[in-house]
This record gives structure tokens, sequence and C-alpha cells, in this order.
């Protein structure tokens, strides 16, 4: 298949539009600010001014008022440059910054990116489950992509994005929620918070539940959070948080592309055939983060955070029970002094994620080869832990020119065996790796900054990828064990060094930015399905040399605005090109899995009333589903609007909104294979066809 070389003319003229801004010297606008204290609103603000001390690109997203559905990971980060996030109909949402976890299916532990929960650290060594990131308990999310993670510990190819749950200073009062739509979707939240003194708290239930677009896609959920603080003096603040959630989903499988443009609401008939289904029965997020304001120089920030996360998987012809649980933490000490003659800011921290528990039973489904369902086929151990100690330094050279420097060491311990049957292969590694990194801030202008660094990034394979991928299997004769993997598999770090160049600012055109990076990456760890459900078999690699490379850009314009309202447009555009460098079998070939262009836009317009309406696009390329090129998924353009109102009191808002108006057919996440010979294979999830929603939020002091 000949690759193409079309280029949609308005993903071009939207870059070209964000360059002119760049090198545009836009005149200072004065700015009136309403006198009321909001907290919520401050803080995101101080996100937003923290991020313009960042050499590299990142995203501040305001969940505060939130005005249209947000079921998953995909909702709360749609229209953010530089972000792929998809859903496969279930709260598994594939999210991928700059190619990272390219390889990994929806539903599965994700990869690639550093996640946080009020700053204590989500991601373990096993990757990041997903069934905790409620976007009705989160107040913003803050993602800094790429190596601009480092401050945070975050090494991962795709940074860090820190989920930032609601308190009692910014959600005071009693709040009822309802959402409702399409194929049974319910969504029910009730929350309540204050302060009181010097402490505040927040506590909230949410339950939630659908039919799915798919076949065999039935899903529900429910849990509570709960965030309490206490500012001991005024220089002394601790925080406690408590999450738990139970979820349970039917997993309908994928689709063929002729599945998906002719019946997409179809479920696999291997998936059907065995009921496979994904019961996760109750995570648990216990966590504390305490700041101390030593001086008016130094901070000191500690974290700890107990996290157990059981899984019964039934997604093949085997069950397996998982008993995990992490426990991290994270140490920061913030010292503000001269150096050189000159300001300086220096920030010392240490993340530890540790595996307890990560032990596996795994047994038949049904029965098989005469053993009867139940049979007890393996038991196996996972363990890792991953310690990354990070400096960094702020040194400003003049009041416009900031230089950054950093380093960071990461120790990785991986503990892998097969326990039952006993074998005596065993993984038992540690490693040391390390990530420098340098970069720039330049204030061309009060409305420009210029930035860029060159960075290193280093993402350790997870130890549960080297045994579920592993090639060596018990021999016939080891009754149900037989044909199952009893030895883990060696793969290296993963590591990348990337070059970042971009600029952000404020125009007559908007708020906007534009950035680009191109990362050489070696032993990048990429997925492929041998095998496909019902006995599913995927093994994890690292590949030859790859390269990530891409354009990241947003405006956010004010159209037109008078007595009459506000007419508003925002736009993220991000072009994506990851591909082999010089591979033996597959050349420079383009890496599966995610589109090449992607952009999404929403036009609004908002009466002083409280009534607004939006109208909004999706557009997607095709994507390559296999390591050989040989077969495409089609590209995609959506529609939507919304409608709604919110009350000036602030007691009340309401909203609906149509998806997919055309109702298309399309796929939203793609699991490759590695060489389809051009042949139709089910790789594809389908993306959600028409869908009607709407929504209604109370607040009562």
């Amino acid at each position: 298949m000949s690759r193409s070389s079309y280029r949609p003319a308005p993903s071009l003229l939207f870059v070209a539009t964000l360059a002119a801004c760049a090198a545009a010297h836009a005149a200072p606008q004065a700015t009136t600010l309403d006198a009321v204290n909001v907290t919520a609103a401050s803080e995101t603000e101080q996100a937003r001014a923290a991020l313009k001390r960042v050499p590299g690109a990142g995203n501040v997203v305001d969940l505060a008022d939130a005005d249209r559905r947000l079921s998953s990971s995909a909702d709360v980060l749609a229209y953010q440059p530089g972000i792929n996030a998809q859903s496969p109909g279930n709260e598994g949402a594939k999210v991928s910054i700059r190619g990272s976890g390219i390889n990994r299916g929806p539903g599965a532990h994700a990869s690639g990116i550093a996640v946080s929960l009020d700053g204590l650290p989500l991601t373990g060594p096993g990757g990041t489950p997903y069934e905790l990131l409620e976007p009705l308990w989160l107040s913003r999310a803050e993602v800094l992509r790429g190596a601009n993670g480092l401050e945070r510990g975050a090494l991962a190819l795709g940074g860090a994005i820190n989920y930032v749950s609601r308190s009692g200073r910014d959600a005071a009062g009693l709040e009822l929620q309802y959402e409702a739509g399409s194929r049974g979707y319910q969504k029910r939240s009730v929350g309540y918070g204050g302060a009181t003194g010097q402490v505040d708290y927040y506590l909230t239930y949410t339950d939630t539940e659908a039919d799915g677009y798919q076949r065999h896609a039935a899903s529900d959920g429910k849990g509570a959070m709960a965030n309490l603080g206490w500012q001991i003096t005024p220089g002394l603040e601790t925080r406690f948080f408590v999450r738990y959630r139970e979820t349970n989903h039917e997993t309908p499988g994928r689709l063929t592309r002729a599945q998906i443009r002719n019946d997409p609401r179809a479920a696999n008939p291997a998936n059907l055939a065995i009921d496979a289904r994904r019961p996760q029965p109750g995570s648990t997020f216990i966590g504390n983060m305490t700041t101390w304001q030593i001086d008016d120089a130094s901070s000191l920030q500690a974290g700890l955070a107990y996290h157990k996360y059981p899984m019964d998987l039934n997604e093949s012809l085997y069950r397996q029970q998982l008993d995990y649980s992490n426990l991290n933490a994270t140490l920061d000490y913030r010292h503000r002094h001269r150096l050189f003659g000159r300001d300086s800011v220096t920030t010392l921290g240490l993340r530890v994620t540790h595996d307890l528990d990560a032990d596996v039973r795994e047994t038949l489904r049904f029965a098989s080869n005469g053993y009867a369902a139940g049979t007890h086929t393996r038991d196996f151990s996972h363990h890792g832990t991953d310690s990354t100690l990070h400096l960094s330094n702020d040194l400003s050279l003049t009041d416009a020119l900031h230089l950054q420097t950093g380093l960071a060491l990461i120790h990785t311990r991986r503990e892998v065996q097969v326990t039952w049957p006993a074998t005596p292969e065993r993984l038992a590694e540690r490693q040391w790796d390390y990530a420098p990194r340098v970069g720039v801030t330049w204030q061309q202008t009060p409305q420009v900054q210029w930035f860029g660094n060159l960075s290193r990034s280093v993402e350790p394979a997870h130890p549960w990828s080297m045994i579920w991928g592993s090639n060596q299997y018990f021999a016939a004769g080891n009754g149900a064990s037989s044909g199952r993997q009893r030895a883990p598999v060696h793969l290296d770090n993963q590591t990348a060094t990337t070059l970042e160049l971009g600029a952000r600012g404020d125009a007559a055109l908007g708020r906007w930015e534009l950035t680009g990076y191109y990362a050489r990456v070696l032993h990048e760890l990429l997925s492929v399905e041998v095998v496909p459900v019902p006995n599913l078999f995927v093994a994890e690699n690292n590949a030859s040399p790859t390269v990530h490379r891409g354009i990241e850009a947003a405006l956010d314009s004010t159209l037109w605005e008078g007595r009459e309202g506000r007419l508003g447009l925002r736009q993220a555009y991000t072009f994506s090109d990851f591909r082999y460098r010089h591979d033996a079998q597959f050349g420079r070939n383009r890496l599966p899995g995610l589109p090449r262009h992607y952009y999404q836009a929403e036009l609004r317009y908002a009466h002083p009333t409280g009534f607004y309406a939006a109208l909004n696009t999706e557009y997607a390329s095709a994507v390559f589903v296999d390591y050989a090129n040989s077969v495409r998924a089609d590209g995609h353009v959506v529609v939507g609007s919304r409608v709604g109102f919110d009350a000036p009191s602030g007691r009340w808002q309401a909203w609906a909104e149509l998806r997919n108006i055309g109702d298309r057919h399309y796929a939203a996440t793609v699991t490759p294979g590695y060489n389809d010979a051009g042949r139709d294979v089910a790789r594809s999830t389908p993306g959600e066809g028409r869908g009607v929603y709407a929504g209604l939020r109370w607040r009562f002091d």
C-alpha cells in the first residue's frame, strides 16, 4: 500500500496561523479582575502560571464547571494539543502523548505516562490502572508533556499527568448531579464540602451504568472520594485523600474494518463465546501530602500513598486473579537562593513506587483437554520497584531569560517468576539509568514566550510484560499447565533523547501555543497480538531504533464579543510521525496505532444570561493496524453540538449534547498486529455512534 501524501488544509492553515502569532507583537491588554475570592479559579491560574516557567509544553484542564458529559479520561482530555485520548466504550480509555504507550490496547494498564492523584503517584511499576480516575471527582488536570515532568520524577516518554481532586475550598456546600443518555448511560453523583477554620473537607459518591455501544459492552461502577485538609500552622499544611471504587465491564472485543464500516455495534464472536469480562472488585487509594514552608525561601513536601487494586480477568480461556498493591512515596525540597549572583531555584526530589503484591493465580474458565473448569494452571509473581532521585535548577540569567538544568537517576528492580508449578528460572534484576535535561525560556515580550529543551527519558518495562509475553512454555506432560509460559524474559529500558522547541502567548487572534519535538528512541517497548481471543497472547519486545516527531498546536480565539455575549473558537491540532529508523524487517515503516493528523475544534456562543450553544468537530487520519503497514483503519470526521444554561447565581447548571450527529462509523482505537499481509483482521474498537446526553447539576449552600 502506497503511503499517502495527503495533508488536511485546515490543519496547515491552523499551524500557519499560529506561526504568524509567534512572530507578531501584540499590544498589552488591560485586564480587570472582579473582586471575588474563588479559590479553585486562583489555583487553576497558579497552575497555568507555573506551566509558563517550564521550558516545554503542557496543559492545564479546568474541570470545576464542566458543561459536558464526563464519562472517562477521553472526555477530560478533549481539545488538548499533544494528547490523543480515545474511549473504547468504557472507562479504559487509551491515552497517548507523543506516541507513549502506542502499543497498548484500551482497558489494559496504561504505559508511557506517569500519572498522579494530587501529586501522589498512581502509576506503579506495573503501569497505570484507570478505575479511580472518576472525572466528577476532579477540579483540574495538569499535564507536562514529554520530558517536562522531570521535576515530578516522571521520566516516561509521554510525561506526567496530575489529576487534582475537588476540595472543600473550591466546592463548598451540597452538590447533586445527574447525567443520562443513549444506550442506558446514567451517572449519579452527590458531593458535600466546606471549610471550618483551618480545616476543609469534601466527600462525594458517584455511580455509573451503561449498556455500551457494542453488544456485550455493558459496564457499571460505583465509588467514593474524600479530601480532608488541615492548615496546622501558617507554614504547615497536611491533606488526606481516600478513594474507593468498584467497576465491572463486559469486553466486546475488536472488530475488522468491514465490521466497523457495516456493523460497528457487533461484538467479536470469540468474546461472546467466552463471555469475556473484566471485574475489578474494589480499588482503594489512601494518601497523605504534607507541605512545610520552612521559611520564605525553602519548602519541603512529603507524600505517601497506599494503593490496592485487585483484578479478576475473565478475558480469555483462563481466569487470572491478580492481587495488586503498591506503596508509593514522594519527597521534594525546594530552595530559592542566589547562584553566580543571579536569582535561582533548586529542587531536590525523590519518587518511589513499590509493589507490595503483584501475584497471580490462573485457572481454567472452561473444561479443556480433559481438565475441568476451575483447574489450577499456574501461579506467578511479577514485582518491581522504581526509584527516581532528581535534582534541577532554574537560573535567571536575565529578567526575560531563564536557564533550567536537571539530572535524574533511576533505579529499577524487577523480580518475576512462575511459582507453581515451581520452576528454577527466575528473573531478578536491578538496574541504574539516568536522564539529564537542559532547557531555556525566553519572555520576548509580555505576550510572547519561547522555550526549548534537550532531554533524555527512561521507561522501564513492566514486570508483568516479562512473563505475559514470554516465548518459553511448559512442555507437554505438565498437565493443565502445558503450553503456558513457564519463565520470564529480559527487556531493556526504553530510552529517548528529545529536542523540543516551541512558543506560547497571547495575540490579536487569541491565546496560542506551538511546539515541535524530535525524539530518537532506543529499545522502544512495543507489543503485538500474536494469538487473538479466546486464547489471547500479546507479546512485548524491544524494537530496533525508532523516531517520534511531531507538532502540537492550540489556538483559543474570541471571534466576537459585545453586550450580547461572546463567540469563541478553540482548536487543537496534533501531528504525529512515529516510525522505525532502519528496521531489518520493516525499514522505515510507521508505527501503527495512532493517527498522523488529529484535530479537534469547538465554536461556542455564550450569552450574559447564562445560555450557551456550541458546535464541535473531530478529525483523525487513517491509522495503520500492523507493523508491516499493510492495512489501515479508516480516518474519520465527526460533528457534535451542545446547548446549556449556567444560572447566574451559580446554583444550577443544565446541558444537553448530541454526539456524532452524522452517525459516522470509525475506529476509535487500534491494537496492532505484526504483519496482516493485507488481510482485514479484527484489530479495532469502534467509536461511539450517534448519541444524545443531558445533565443537570444543583448546588446548595
